[in-house]
């Protein structure tokens, strides 16, 4: 959460996100994620790695850190 308020990306909760992420890539829909299943299904969907690369981009962190 607190990445993604850094980042300007608070339009989802951490729930939310992961509930987002479950819907689209836990095949069998186990209730839980093998890597190959997380690789995979955001391997598989263009919207889906845009979402998690905005959501756990550090960058805009580490110049908070370096900026005090």
């Amino acid at each position: 959460q607190a990445i993604q308020a850094i980042n300007g990306h608070t339009n989802m909760s951490a729930e939310e996100f992961t509930n987002t992420v479950f819907q689209k890539i836990d095949v069998n829909n186990d209730g839980e994620l093998t890597i190959e299943e997380f690789i995979n299904g955001v391997e598989g969907d263009k919207d889906l790695m845009e979402l998690i690369t905005k959501s756990f981009d550090l960058s805009n962190v580490l110049k908070v850190i370096q900026n005090g």
